[in-house]
């Protein structure tokens, strides 16, 4: 990967068929998210769309510094990174089943807020977004 030119955006070198990967996981994802939502309604709506924009708030949290266009403030990268790494909520969508409650439908919030944050960062993968270098650029 080339660096990026100072000033200008940037976005991930990532490949076509990486980012055509990515596009298809999306796609299926989705697809799933509404049908959770649609089949099980109440929280899960709300809680579906809670997971998909949820992990740029983390754009909100952190220290603000000097920073050029297209890079985030070193002092957001941390948190910004965290809940953009895919296992975070794949690792959800293995143990919400498998939490407690009252009937199988008791964790199905939770889990439609786990496939609404996986479509995000597969959303992002699509659009060549990805993670953060430690002073905020795109890697």
């Amino acid at each position: 990967m080339t660096s990026p030119t100072p000033g200008k955006a940037h976005r991930s070198s990532a490949s076509g068929p990486v980012r055509g990967a990515w596009a298809l996981l999306g796609v299926f994802l989705l697809a799933w998210t509404v049908l959770e939502m649609v089949n099980h309604g109440g929280w899960t709506i709300p809680l579906g769309i809670l997971g998909f924009i949820a992990p740029d708030l983390t754009l909100f949290v952190g220290p603000s510094g000097p920073h050029e266009p297209g890079q985030l403030p070193r002092g957001k990268v941390p948190a910004y990174n965290l809940v953009h790494r895919p296992i975070v909520p794949v690792l959800g969508l293995i143990v919400v089943p498998f939490l407690p409650g009252d009937g199988p439908d008791a964790n199905v919030g939770l889990f439609t807020f786990a496939l609404g944050w996986l479509l995000h960062i597969a959303s992002d993968r699509t659009l060549g977004y990805g993670l953060r270098t430690a002073d905020g650029r795109q890697r």
